[in-house]
């Protein structure tokens, strides 16, 4: 089964930063999408948002 979410782990991983800053940043996406009408799981994020917020479909060099 195909993985939808990031755990704090993936995103300190793929960010290169603390397990509390990827903490943080899952927050914060969360009550971004709580105030668009979603629910949300804590500590997790769904994939596809974070991709769209994080990184860019253009490739910039």
């Amino acid at each position: 089964m195909k993985k939808m979410f990031y755990m704090s782990e993936d995103i300190a991983s793929m960010l290169s930063v603390s397990k509390t800053t990827a903490y943080r940043i899952i927050h914060k996406l969360n009550e971004e999408l709580r105030s668009k009408g979603y629910i949300t799981v804590a500590g997790r994020v769904p994939k596809t948002f974070f991709d769209k917020r994080f990184y860019s479909d253009e490739v910039t060099e």
